[in-house]
Protein backbone atom coordinates (compact mmCIF):
# COMPACT_ATOMS: atom_id res chain seq x y z
CA UNK A 1 0.00 0.00 0.00
CA UNK A 2 1.02 3.39 -0.69
CA UNK A 3 1.73 6.09 2.23
CA UNK A 4 -1.88 8.01 1.36
CA UNK A 5 -3.84 4.67 1.13
CA UNK A 6 -2.11 4.02 4.53
CA UNK A 7 -3.11 6.88 5.84
CA UNK A 8 -6.45 7.15 4.21
CA UNK A 9 -7.06 3.52 6.23
CA UNK A 10 -5.80 5.00 9.58
CA UNK A 11 -8.60 8.29 9.35
CA UNK A 12 -10.86 5.43 8.22
CA UNK A 13 -10.50 3.65 11.25
CA UNK A 14 -10.31 6.72 13.47
CA UNK A 15 -13.53 7.57 11.98
CA UNK A 16 -15.20 4.11 12.85
CA UNK A 17 -14.07 4.38 16.64
CA UNK A 18 -14.86 7.98 17.15
CA UNK A 19 -18.78 7.15 15.42
CA UNK A 20 -18.76 3.93 17.86
CA UNK A 21 -17.92 6.18 20.67
CA UNK A 22 -20.65 8.54 19.76
CA UNK A 23 -23.19 5.69 19.10
CA UNK A 24 -22.39 3.96 22.74
CA UNK A 25 -23.04 7.59 24.09
CA UNK A 26 -26.17 8.23 22.63
CA UNK A 27 -27.51 4.48 23.18
CA UNK A 28 -26.71 5.39 26.92
CA UNK A 29 -28.34 8.37 27.02
CA UNK A 30 -31.55 7.14 25.19
CA UNK A 31 -32.24 4.23 27.19
CA UNK A 32 -31.46 5.73 30.26
CA UNK A 33 -34.12 8.26 29.73
CA UNK A 34 -36.63 5.56 28.84
CA UNK A 35 -35.75 4.17 32.39
CA UNK A 36 -36.63 7.25 33.99
CA UNK A 37 -39.42 7.15 31.95
CA UNK A 38 -40.11 3.73 32.95
CA UNK A 39 -39.62 4.23 36.52
CA UNK A 40 -42.06 7.99 36.45
CA UNK A 41 -45.11 5.86 35.07
CA UNK A 42 -45.37 3.37 37.60
CA UNK A 43 -42.21 0.94 37.03
CA UNK A 44 -44.18 -1.50 36.36
CA UNK A 45 -42.99 -4.41 33.73
CA UNK A 46 -39.63 -3.06 32.71
CA UNK A 47 -40.57 -2.50 29.02
CA UNK A 48 -37.07 -0.49 28.48
CA UNK A 49 -35.55 -4.10 28.10
CA UNK A 50 -36.67 -4.62 24.40
CA UNK A 51 -35.29 -1.44 23.27
CA UNK A 52 -31.62 -1.71 25.42
CA UNK A 53 -31.86 -5.36 24.25
CA UNK A 54 -32.77 -4.56 20.77
CA UNK A 55 -30.20 -1.65 19.73
CA UNK A 56 -27.40 -3.79 22.23
CA UNK A 57 -27.06 -6.55 19.63
CA UNK A 58 -26.60 -3.40 16.77
CA UNK A 59 -24.41 -1.97 18.79
CA UNK A 60 -22.48 -5.36 19.52
CA UNK A 61 -22.49 -5.57 16.15
CA UNK A 62 -21.02 -2.46 15.24
CA UNK A 63 -18.22 -2.43 18.04
CA UNK A 64 -17.50 -6.06 16.30
CA UNK A 65 -16.74 -4.29 13.20
CA UNK A 66 -15.15 -1.37 14.17
CA UNK A 67 -12.79 -3.28 16.57
CA UNK A 68 -12.25 -6.85 15.34
CA UNK A 69 -12.72 -7.04 11.47
CA UNK A 70 -9.33 -7.25 9.88
CA UNK A 71 -9.58 -4.76 6.89
CA UNK A 72 -9.42 -6.19 3.48
CA UNK A 73 -5.69 -6.99 2.20
CA UNK A 74 -4.23 -6.70 -1.02
CA UNK A 75 -3.79 -10.63 -1.34
CA UNK A 76 -7.84 -11.11 -0.63
CA UNK A 77 -8.58 -9.04 -3.43
CA UNK A 78 -6.66 -10.61 -5.98
CA UNK A 79 -7.65 -13.94 -5.26
CA UNK A 80 -11.12 -12.70 -5.51
CA UNK A 81 -10.35 -11.34 -8.47
CA UNK A 82 -8.65 -14.22 -9.88
CA UNK A 83 -11.61 -16.80 -9.12
CA UNK A 84 -14.31 -13.93 -10.39
CA UNK A 85 -12.35 -14.31 -14.09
Amino acid sequence: MMTTDVRKAAVQRLKAKRDFRNHVAIYVIVNALLVVIWAATGAGYFWPIWAIAGWGIGLAFNAWAVFFERPISEEEIRREMERSA
